[in-house]
């Protein structure tokens, strides 16, 4: 069949086709062009038609699922599209740009594609009003996302940028394009740039590719400025975001002028974007630092901490003077490093030097086991004496400190390259050793309790922190309360269970029901649902959930990106963002007990699984 649409375009359906029929473009003269399938789905053009000899169906209309459109260029696909209906627009009383809601009310998803054509297809969807905001559909929007989210799954930035570059300068009509036109389609590469930069900001600052191509499109708007006065606004958003400045004459827009060169010189405000050293030294990470073989101290510090400052934050937790300990790295089996004071103990990839151990300077050997020691029962009594609610404030206060910075991107980064991305990923490899500390933490504690009595009492103020960390909308820090109490090496401790108060045990059994794993955690995903924002959710459980969806799914089909599958994946990572907002002042911080949280950012640890039930059969002997 062929439409008269300015140009003559064929269009051929496949027979065998009933319902979800595929309409193929094929290649005629310049069917490359996106716009010549968004403008027939304008116009009301039917793209699928069943032309099979079989029973007509006119009285069925195809639904939106249906229609798919299927876009070929030199015999291959390039990009197949979905058709969906968008809410229909709210009646006016002008009649004036009817038919342009209209089609808006119809619009196209991408199901798979080229990057470079979906890049396309979304730049064409886009719809700008004339003060440069945006009026799509819902599923525009999404796509755009979408598209944010997950590109580094099938492009580099690198690649983004010069595709960019390409749809900002380059003419994409073969006839030629009015002014009018020219500018809206630069307009749309520049709210894809500013959506780019707010929705990624902190990936992209530190990335040379981009700093390259800020500069080189901020050349190209200073010079289509004469040309398009309406890019003023968006030249000095690009200042303002990239703290970019021209200098340059009175006839800096004149035509006539010699050298663009010459007028055309940008620079970083000293004061502007930092330096790849000084965003490194302001993140933090969770340092330990091995006080025995087998147990040691989590504590927050900053990426360019020395080893001095943790010498003398471990001298102060064990009550040994900081000249008596030196802090060795262990590099490989049979390998150390003696740390100078001033040697940094993080290198440029974010890890370690090696396994941090403090040792006796005298002898060379790792500190006595504070099993046996005079600081173990003042810190019994410490840890039994703080208010459950203060601990569970603290906890709250350190875990959302780390989750409001992580990025929806760094999950698609661990997911996809969990061993290349260590840099992208840290905030988020950051919680979840947290919530491996915690749990750890919670036995240890547990099971260096050497007095049945005080043993019970631990528990007890346990569970209690567990609640009260749920009723925070702390999940992440409830979970690993949780499954530490239930810990093989835990739960065996009888006697110590049955001292526990009926109370306490329907309490411990209420939160474990939250924590049930039947029916992919349905208990737990409802009780989160039903939390307002903002909260801090069981990140290993959503890293399931992504990690499913990866491993189900092919992320190429015949070397088209299976967007739907990307899809799925970007709409998982956005709960971080929802849980993350605070739309109605509902902060989820409060104001912590210096005291608990001294106690709180600096965490006795034993991690060896043997050494914890030995402790364990030591306190309670197998029968």
């Amino acid at each position: 069949m062929s439409w008269d649409c300015g140009l003559r375009y064929m269009f051929s359906v496949s027979p065998a086709l009933q319902q979800g029929n595929m309409c193929i473009l094929h290649d005629k003269e310049d069917l490359s062009r996106l716009e010549m399938v968004q403008r027939l789905a304008k116009d009301g053009c039917r793209f699928l038609q069943n032309h099979s000899k079989g029973p007509e169906r006119t009285s069925e209309p195809q639904s939106d699922e249906a229609v798919r459109v299927c876009l070929r260029e030199r015999g291959h696909d390039v990009l197949v599209l979905q058709r969906v209906s968008s809410e229909p627009p709210a009646p006016s009383a002008s009649a004036r740009g009817g038919g342009r809601e209209e089609a808006r009310s119809r619009r196209y998803m991408v199901l798979s594609g080229t990057p470079e054509k979906i890049l396309e297809h979304l730049l064409n969807d886009l719809t700008l009003d004339e003060d440069q905001g945006t009026t799509q559909g819902k599923e525009s929007d999404t796509l755009l996302d979408d598209f944010l989210l997950t590109y580094p799954v099938f492009m580099s930035t690198s690649d983004l940028c010069q595709a960019l570059l390409g749809h900002y300068c380059t003419k994409r009509y073969r006839g030629k394009e009015d002014r009018k036109e020219a500018l809206e389609r630069k307009r749309k590469v520049l709210h894809l740039v500013s959506q780019w930069t707010a929705l990624c900001k902190d990936f992209l600052r530190e990335d040379e590719h981009v700093k390259l191509f800020m500069k080189t499109l901020y050349r190209y708007m200073l010079d289509d400025l004469y040309e398009h006065p309406a890019l003023e606004k968006d030249v000095r958003e690009l200042q303002k975001l990239y703290q970019l400045h021209r200098r340059h004459t009175v006839d800096e827009y004149s035509p006539q002028r010699k050298s663009k060169a010459l007028f055309h010189q940008l620079s970083l405000k000293e004061n502007g974007l930092q330096s790849r050293c000084t965003q490194r030294e302001t993140k933090e990470v969770l340092c330990h630092v091995y006080i025995t073989m087998d147990s040691y101290l989590s504590m927050r510090a900053h990426l360019g901490v020395v080893a001095q400052e943790l010498l003398q934050a471990v001298a102060e937790r064990m009550d040994v003077p900081q000249g008596e300990l030196v802090l060795v790295a262990v590099t490989y089996p049979g390998g150390r490093l003696l740390l100078q004071p001033q040697d940094r103990v993080f290198s440029d990839s974010f890890r370690p030097m090696g396994r941090l151990h403090v040792c006796r300077k005298d002898l060379g050997e790792v500190l006595n086991p504070f099993i046996d020691n005079a600081e173990l029962q003042q810190r019994m009594a410490r840890t039994l004496s703080l208010n459950t609610w203060d601990v569970a404030v603290a906890l709250t206060n350190f875990d959302w400190t780390i989750f409001d910075s992580i990025h929806e991107q760094e999950l698609v980064y661990f997911t996809f390259s969990r061993h290349s991305s260590s840099g992208h990923t840290m905030a988020l490899e950051l919680l979840l050793q947290r919530c491996n500390d915690v749990q750890l933490w919670v036995m240890t504690e547990v099971l260096l309790c050497p007095t049945l009595c005080k043993r019970v009492q631990l528990i007890k103020k346990f569970i209690k922190i567990a609640a009260h960390c749920k009723a925070q909308r702390n999940l992440n820090c409830f979970f690993a309360i949780i499954m530490g109490l239930n810990t093989a090496a835990v739960s065996r401790l009888s006697q110590t269970w049955e001292k526990i108060p009926g109370k306490f045990k329907k309490l411990f059994s209420e939160l474990e029901t939250v924590t049930d794993p039947s029916l992919n955690h349905k208990a737990y995903r409802d009780s989160f649902k039903k939390m307002k924002a903002p909260k801090i959710p069981f990140l290993p459980l959503l890293l399931k959930d992504i990690t499913f969806i990866h491993e189900g799914n092919k992320t190429f089909h015949d070397n088209l990106v299976n967007f739907e599958k990307l899809h799925m994946i970007a709409d998982t990572v956005r709960l971080i963002r929802q849980c993350q907002k605070d739309h109605m002042g509902n902060g989820i911080t409060q104001k912590s007990s210096s005291e608990v949280r001294a106690y709180i950012d600096y965490l006795h640890i034993v991690d060896n699984q043997q050494t914890l039930f030995e402790l364990s059969h030591r306190l309670e002997p197998r029968a």
